[in-house]
């Protein structure tokens, strides 16, 4: 690990390049229009949250060895398709094909990994199959006849249609091969991976696996000459419209179902309002808003849903809630009919809980004031109730909750979603986002 590592449960305030280059670029910069090959050695790994990254010393036609570094997905995602640091030890040859960065010459988006005996990983690739963690046989109840919800659990991961990431949108991992004729078939991501490169690159490997073209690059270039024709037929007429593209889907290559890629509100500026109060503290917070600086942001509202393995241990008279992103562990009173007073503020809050009819009720307040996303502030007011079940039958267990907070929020917010046991352990996973970074140095190393 080459960084400092950070866990950031919550916020309640707020061209050439010179050798030793610093990496500090913004979300989203990675260019998918254009394609990159590099080899090098690996030097180093950071295997953290939001993003994995790995630092590689290349050496160029000239005997000049370069310092880069490549973007991969997050530690907890990658841990759950079977990729470990062990796989990039230090001074083992890979070459790397994806995207450049548009900003930082020294730095590129994974979209393929091979490794010196020739064998490669997708970004989204699955290194193997599931091993076995102990989760799979199981009692129903517990010797005192509570339903038994231990265990890590996890919802399904995740992947992009396009194994490398660089076309299409993000699927359920069952329902991945059912794109693989159609990439974009799903719809394709708003941003850094919706470029009119990934429509075209899509829309080239339809017309060729229906014939109308032998290889993709000729498929490609036909498709550009067409857009670029009606570009210019549309300027010519000033209407100020980029004309009809190839397939009828208007301009550039246009993609299907586009899905804007921006964060999934939790009320905010998009649901229920903020109280006068609320949008004051919003905006005493000075946050910046940028993916970059909210991505370590995590409550425990929010933690049953995408990437997080949580652990649920019951220990009779509590029930202990340990999560993959958030440090410590939340413990639910299961022999108190209410909360005491003069309580103690934390991340994790105060919780008791009961069972009613196999549905585990858990109560909590006592939370520190903090952020549920960059747009939502929530007070110490905040009252958080949730409601877990197990259905035996598909081995999902679901969680519920209702949020209110009379201080910041004008009315309630609720959620729900389900999860499976985990086919890895849970791990306390750090989480750094170095999309900006001002201590590593990149570039032409220079003498000793």
């Amino acid at each position: 690990m080459r960084h400092s590592i950070l866990y950031v449960v919550a916020v309640a305030v707020g061209g050439t390049v010179a050798p030793g280059a610093f990496a500090h670029h913004g979300f989203g910069t990675f260019v998918m229009d254009e394609d990159v090959e590099i080899t090098g050695t690996v030097t180093g790994l950071d295997f953290v949250n939001p993003h994995s990254w790995l630092y590689l010393d290349v050496m160029q036609a000239d005997g000049e060895v370069i310092a880069m570094r490549c973007e991969m997905r997050s530690a907890n995602t990658l841990r759950r398709s079977g990729w470990t640091p062990e796989l990039f030890p230090d001074g083992q040859e890979v070459t790397i094909t994806g995207s450049p960065d548009r900003d930082d010459p020294f730095s590129c988006y994974v979209g393929t990994v091979i490794f010196d005996d020739g064998s490669s990983l997708d970004r989204y690739g699955q290194v193997s199959a599931p091993t076995e963690i102990g989760q799979g046989e199981r009692p129903l109840r517990l010797a005192n006849g509570d339903l038994n919800i231990s265990g890590d659990w996890a919802t399904e991961q995740r992947v992009m249609t396009d194994p490398r990431g660089q076309i299409g949108t993000l699927v359920p991992l069952s329902q991945a091969n059912e794109f693989a004729d159609d990439l974009e078939g799903a719809g394709t991501i708003g941003g850094a991976r919706g470029t009119e490169q990934a429509a075209i690159r899509a829309e080239a490997a339809r017309r060729v696996s229906e014939g109308e073209f032998e290889d993709a690059a000729e498929a490609e270039a036909a498709i550009r000459a067409a857009n670029a024709a009606a570009a210019a037929s549309a300027a010519e007429a000033g209407d100020g419209r980029g004309g009809a593209g190839p397939t009828g889907r208007g301009g550039a290559g246009g993609g299907r179902g586009g899905r804007g890629g921006g964060f999934a509100g939790f009320g905010g500026d998009g649901g229920n309002s903020l109280t006068e109060v609320g949008q004051a503290a919003l905006d005493a917070m000075e946050i910046d808003a940028s993916r970059y600086a909210t991505s370590c942001l995590f409550s425990v509202i929010s933690e049953w849903t995408g990437e997080p393995v949580n652990r649920i241990v019951q220990r009779g008279e509590t029930i202990s809630i340990l999560y993959s992103r958030i440090p410590g562990e939340r413990v639910v009173h299961m022999n108190m009919d209410g909360h005491p007073d003069n309580l103690e503020l934390s991340p994790l809050g105060h919780s008791i809980g009961r069972w009613e009819d196999d549905v585990l009720i858990v109560d909590s307040i006592g939370f520190e004031a903090g952020l549920f996303n960059a747009r939502m502030p929530y007070s110490d007011q905040l009252h958080l109730v949730e409601e877990f079940s197990f259905d035996a039958e598909t081995g999902q267990l679901s969680r519920s909750y209702t949020a209110t907070d009379p201080a910041y929020w004008t009315g309630e917010q609720t959620g729900a979603g389900n999860t499976t046991l985990s086919d890895i352990p849970r791990y306390l996973e750090p989480c750094e986002d170095l999309t900006v970074d001002d201590n590593v140095e990149l570039g032409p190393r220079g003498e000793d």
